[in-house]
């Protein structure tokens, strides 16, 4: 298996057409087809279904897709490695990035970037914490901020931030008062579907209390949706304000804290162990770091603390 027929792979992939791909390569199509058959030999398995009008990959190119793509960015990032300077980082960097944080760090970090790592071209990815483990074990993103939930050891992993989950409730369907972590959990709730967003940490809470599992009236995991559906009147979640701040802001929605132990999520900057990152993926790791002191001290970031070495302790209890 050679890089070169990895690029083609990719190329064809993307353009959806050998003769496209070869006409954006340069080289003869004959040339592109005797590689990528090479390629599926190697493999034992056809990458490409062959239609009137292009290609379409397979399952099999789907998955070899990912892997290819994950090589190619590493071989690029070794060649900045050597070729370039820790005081100018380039290249290009992924970030994903959970939905229910992209309101609040996605545009600031467009513009820092933009502003201090002129060289470097950001790509942000916004998903469910879920699949942005996958995608950042296999080398397919740089960094990914991911919650910290007992799982994170597989990765470097840097606190960045802790943010106290509210009960978010329609109005006119608030509590009264605050109601402490067992009776919101009787409440009927509208919570990302597992394994995704706050639901492990609501889960862990319940467990750890010895109180009973939360009383899911619907499974949603797109902040928009969720929006609506408590908008709608449909019942309540537990979230950080920052993601719903426009309609709490506005009155459309209404936040209480949870009475007695608060529960928290701790946003962490994790990158792949395995993989060196490059000097412009910790270019922006640091620029991370130091938006997100800044847009919780501004109190830009609402609901949200950054995590120093004195508030860590404090948030894990110890001495």
């Amino acid at each position: 298996m050679e890089l070169r027929q990895l690029r083609y792979f990719v190329a064809i992939a993307s353009h959806g057409s050998l003769s496209q791909a070869a006409t954006r390569l340069h080289v003869a199509q004959s040339a592109l087809s005797h590689q990528l058959a090479q390629l599926e030999d190697e493999l034992g398995a056809a990458l490409f279904d062959r239609l009137p009008r292009g290609v379409m990959l397979t399952a099999a190119g789907r998955a070899f897709h990912a892997h290819a793509e994950a090589i190619l960015r590493q071989v690029e990032a070794a060649r900045a490695s050597v070729h370039g300077d820790a005081a100018t980082p380039a290249g290009k960097v992924i970030v994903g990035i959970p939905h229910s944080l992209s309101q609040a760090l996605a545009l600031p970090l467009l513009k820092a970037v933009r502003a201090t790592l002129p060289l470097v071209e950001l790509e942000l990815t916004e998903e469910l914490t879920g699949n942005l483990v996958p995608q950042l074990r296999a080398g397919q993103i740089d960094l990914a901020l991911l919650f910290a939930d007992g799982t994170l050891d597989e990765f470097r992993h840097l606190p960045l931030l802790d943010e106290e989950l509210l009960l978010i409730s329609p109005p006119a369907e608030a509590p009264l008062t605050a109601p402490d972590l067992a009776a919101a959990l009787r409440l009927p709730l509208i919570l990302p579907a597992a394994p995704h967003g706050v639901r492990p940490i609501i889960e862990a809470a319940a467990r750890a209390a010895g109180v009973a599992a939360p009383n899911v009236v619907a499974e949603i995991s797109s902040i928009s949706i969720l929006r609506t559906s408590l908008l709608a009147g449909l019942g309540h979640t537990l979230l950080p304000p920052m993601p719903l701040q426009r309609e709490l802001a506005e009155g459309r929605l209404s936040a209480l804290p949870l009475a007695g132990r608060p529960l928290h999520r701790q946003v962490e900057l994790c990158t792949a162990r395995h993989l060196p990152p490059s000097m412009a993926a910790q270019a922006v790791a640091g620029l991370c770091r130091t938006l997100a002191e800044r847009l919780c001290a501004d109190g830009v970031w609402q609901g949200a603390r950054s995590l120093d070495p004195a508030v860590l302790a404090e948030f894990h209890g110890r001495p």
